[in-house]
């Protein structure tokens, strides 16, 4: 045992474990290490990433888990990586180029990858070491990237045993394309955002037929120059004369036709619908329906093209105002009204998607998907809480293709190759020099890049060299729980299950835990742009990485979002604090003799009541823990120990502790000290998973390991002997009792506003002979929690006058209010429930009238009715405490 400073000093104590703990590899494992596997893939972030509060989250989580199940025996490995992360890498690469004059173009291809991959190795590594911060417990000699050569290798390998099985095709349709990233997006990637939109009401001349036209309801007057036609619904009465007419586009002249089409709703707008195949996916598919042209007007950057007339070289969204203007001259736009809706905007950049006719590349899913829905409805895969295995099916039972080509520079370019003389195309694991067909050496590899998400999908296996069969892999896979956040569930939870089963033959894991998402105290979700961002960093800066991962997971609820503010780190430093502090008092204290802390030698039949008791809340701390983890019930987990450390260990016990080690005792004052010893180090190793770092130097400095040994490694409490957890049972019930008691007679103090240095006395009336006999044993220590002046349990007391008292199980507490000017007392008490009774009558009478009750906002009403409450509960009691007086 080694002596403790005053003052516990995080910084460095977190900085020296981690070093320790790196430098003996304690994170390391193997498979030849043998035992049963538990494996945690992380989440990949992305290498432009920096910690936020999701990360703290989420990794906390992970950590938890993984240094549990260590401390259970597993063989258990977390495997960490960083993720390439193609269109935000690039952004950021391209926004220093900008810096400079530049764009990629001006480099090509082959420079912009080495700015890029300078760039990586320059601060793609930010995140890992802010991790290591945290105090994550990854196994980092085993680091991967999703570019580095084997996960290439297995990306190549993925693509192209999908391509000959015919689930890869390139094909044309209607995609999300970002005209500030330049690139196709999945559908995922286009996050639809609520806006406060127009819908435009525009005349389409009929020919032939002056003043004849027919009016149609558009969001996107910009597209109307790619027109090639106009719907209605076949069954409206409406326009069924209209049909097969000819109309003159607005603007452009051009003749398009009146088409009926079953897909047209009535009810939208006027009931006809401008039919746009080359800019909408619905139009699309109308068209191909009627045979109509695909006419695309604008550029891959968002301006309008040689096909948009008179707008050509115009940005989108000024081409939509001067359209209106124009048509506005023109005597075609009828309305204008406002209209709310959805509209797609890239996930990285915000701007707002085009859908766009395009050539990609794509993955036929519903195959794919088919074992993933099994897998779920069987229950083989689990998602908690259990709400999302609804949203997980729907999703995977309507599942689209995946458009998988981006047309940027950063990423696995795809592994196709085409012959330009003779037109063969093939995919290919090396770089080929000639036709595999004709020989020819004019071949070149496809320009576009695979989905980020397409090297993703496969992580749970890749990170194991898949696709090299070795023991690794077959050892460490399937991996065993994986924590993520909901939005990613379309992303890459469902990928990785259809992947799994594709390649591996075999689920990748079987629970997905879904966590919250981190929010202000407003509820308002964390970003620049509001200013409410709290950096973890600041917060392991100034509270400490424990403080940081405890509050975070007392705060998560299961799957609920967490809603955090820079105060409720404090519950996590105070913490700390506390643990501190009472590591310090015990070791203040000791025995002629030296104890020997890893090797007890407990004597129960020497116990006290108390002894009895705190040892088995040790043992349901225990329990309970376990069972909290095993659901991941997080905040009860982190709940169930700090109030068995704050409120059992240091309230109780070791107040109780006191009277017995400033006393001559030494058998007793030994027996105690043994007892706190025996809780303290169990409740370190509970308490290990979530405050890593405190745990560690208090491990050791209370001499529980040795020089060489890691509080990582020790053995997870279990519950105790269940004949010795049978014997405390009547101790524990006592004690619990008798605690109750004790708030009660505390509480009584408090009603009468005693001042905490003043001495009172106390008597206790016992219910029968055996709560008499534990209780005068008790009376001392019961006497100094109270902070009496006497306190005398006595059977047969009778009050001479009404005293102030409280009753439970083991009997009845009374205050003596001596010295206390009882006629005073009760003036001032009546003098508070006046004022209480007049501000409850105000109340009564705001909401007995209807129309406050009608016009005032609801949470207003509601806060009037809890104040009703509260002052009916609070006058109650004044009226109570008015009786006892006499």
């Amino acid at each position: 045992m080694s002596e403790l400073p005053k003052n516990y000093d995080p910084k460095s104590i977190e900085a020296k474990w981690y070093a320790w703990w790196q430098e003996n590899k304690c994170f390391h494992r193997d498979h030849r290490d043998g035992g049963t596997p538990y494996t945690i893939v992380i989440p990949p972030p992305n290498v432009t990433g920096i910690l936020h509060m999701g990360h703290a989250l989420n990794n906390s989580i992970q950590d938890v888990l993984i240094r549990w199940r260590r401390m259970q025996g597993y063989n258990a490995l977390w495997v960490p990586g960083t993720d390439h992360a193609g269109i935000a890498t690039q952004n950021v690469v391209e926004r220093e180029l900008k810096k400079e004059g530049l764009r990629r173009q001006d480099l090509g291809r082959e420079k912009f990858l080495e700015r890029v991959w300078a760039w990586k190795e320059k601060y793609g590594n930010t995140i890992v070491n802010q991790l290591k911060s945290l105090g994550a417990s990854c196994d980092w000699d085993r680091l991967r990237f999703t570019m580095d050569e084997g996960l290439s290798n297995a990306v190549k390998e993925v693509f192209i045993r999908l391509y000959e099985k015919g689930l890869i095709y390139r094909g044309t349709y209607i995609i999300n394309w970002c005209p500030r990233c330049q690139t196709a997006l999945s559908d995922e990637e286009s996050e639809h955002r609520d806006v406060k939109g127009k819908l435009y009401h525009v005349k389409y001349p009929v020919k032939g037929e002056p003043g004849a036209f027919v009016t149609v309801a558009t969001t996107r007057p910009e597209t109307l120059l790619g027109d090639t036609a106009v719907a209605v619904n076949p069954k409206d009465e409406r326009y069924t004369q209209w049909v097969g007419k000819v109309l003159l586009l607005p603007i452009l002249n051009r003749e398009i036709p009146v088409i009926a089409d079953d897909f047209v709703a009535r009810e939208f707008g006027t009931g006809c619908v401008k039919v746009t195949p080359a800019h909408d996916p619905n139009d699309y598919q109308m068209g191909l329906r009627h045979d109509l042209p695909q006419v695309n007007v604008m550029t891959e950057d968002g301006h309008m093209n040689e096909n948009a007339g008179p707008y050509q070289g115009v940005e989108r969204f000024a081409c939509r105002k001067k359209i209106v203007d124009d048509l506005e001259a023109a005597g075609l736009l009828e309305k204008v009204d406002e209209h709310p809706h959805a509209v797609g905007h890239c996930y990285r950049c915000s701007s707002v998607v085009e859908p766009r006719l395009s050539p990609q590349w794509f993955v036929k899913m519903k195959p794919l998907a088919e074992p993933g829905i099994k897998a779920v409805r069987e229950g083989k895969i689990r998602f908690v809480p259990d709400r999302w295995n609804k949203v997980y099916l729907e999703w995977m039972e309507n599942i689209r293709d995946w458009c998988i080509s981006r047309q940027i520079w950063w990423g696995h370019q795809i592994p196709i190759f085409y012959c330009d003389d003779c037109g063969h195309q093939w995919a290919d694991r090396g770089k080929p020099k000639a036709c595999a067909k004709c020989q020819s050496s004019n071949v070149r590899q496809d320009e576009d890049v695979l989905d980020t998400w397409f090297s993703s999908w496969i992580w749970p296996f890749s990170v194991f060299n898949w696709p090299e069969k070795n023991e690794d892999l077959k050892f460490y896979y399937p991996t065993n729980s994986l924590s993520t956040a909901s939005e990613i569930i379309f992303f890459w939870v469902a990928r990785m299950i259809m992947a799994g089963y594709e390649f591996m033959d075999e689920l990748p894991f079987s629970e997905v835990y879904i966590h919250g998402t981190v929010r202000d105290n407003q509820g308002r979700k964390m970003s620049k742009s509001l200013g409410n961002s709290i950096d973890p960093l600041d917060i392991i800066n100034d509270y400490s990485a424990d403080a940081l991962r405890f509050s975070l997971l007392m705060l998560t609820a299961t799957g609920q979002d967490v809603y955090v503010s820079k105060e409720k780190f404090e519950v996590g430093r105070n913490f700390g604090t506390k643990i501190w502090n009472v590591a310090r008092f015990m070791q203040m204290h000791k025995t002629e003799q030296p104890i020997d802390v890893r090797a007890l030698k407990l004597n129960p039949s020497a116990w006290s009541a108390d002894d009895w008791h705190i040892v088995a809340k040790a043992d349901d701390a225990a329990k309970v823990a376990q069972e909290c983890l095993e659901r991941f019930r997080f905040n009860d987990y982190a709940h169930v120990l700090y109030d068995f450390m704050w409120h059992e260990f240091c309230d109780w016990y070791v107040e109780y502790a006191k009277n017995v080690l400033y006393g001559s005792d030494e058998a007793r004052r030994r027996e105690v000290l043994q007892i706190m010893h025996h809780v303290f180090d169990r409740a370190l190793r509970l308490l290990h998973p979530l405050m890593p770092f405190l745990t560690e130097e208090l491990w050791h400095g209370m001499g529980y390991g040795l020089e060489g040994e890691t509080i990582m490694t020790a053995k997870w409490p279990t519950p105790e002997n269940l004949v010795l957890r049978g014997l405390a049972q009547p101790y524990v019930e006592y004690v619990d009792l008798k605690h109750d008691l004790i708030r009660r007679g505390r509480q009584l103090r408090a009603d009468y506003e005693v001042p905490p240095s003043e001495k009172v006395d106390f008597t206790i009336k016992p219910v029968d002979a055996t709560a008499a006999e534990s209780l005068r044993a008790d009376a001392q220590a019961i006497g100094l929690l109270l902070k009496a002046g006497s306190l005398a349990v006595d059977a047969e007391f009778v009050p001479p006058k009404a005293m102030p008292s409280a009753l439970n199980a083991l009997g009845t507490i009374y205050l003596s209010l001596g010295s206390l000017d009882v006629e005073a007392e009760r003036a001032k008490l009546q003098g508070q429930l006046d004022a209480v009774t007049q501000e409850l009558e105000r109340i009564e009478q705001r909401l007995s009238n209807v129309d406050f009750v009608k016009k005032a906002k609801l949470d207003v009403v509601h806060k009037t009715m809890a104040r009703q409450q509260e002052l009916k509960e609070k006058g109650e009691k004044l009226a109570a405490l008015i009786a006892a007086l006499g």
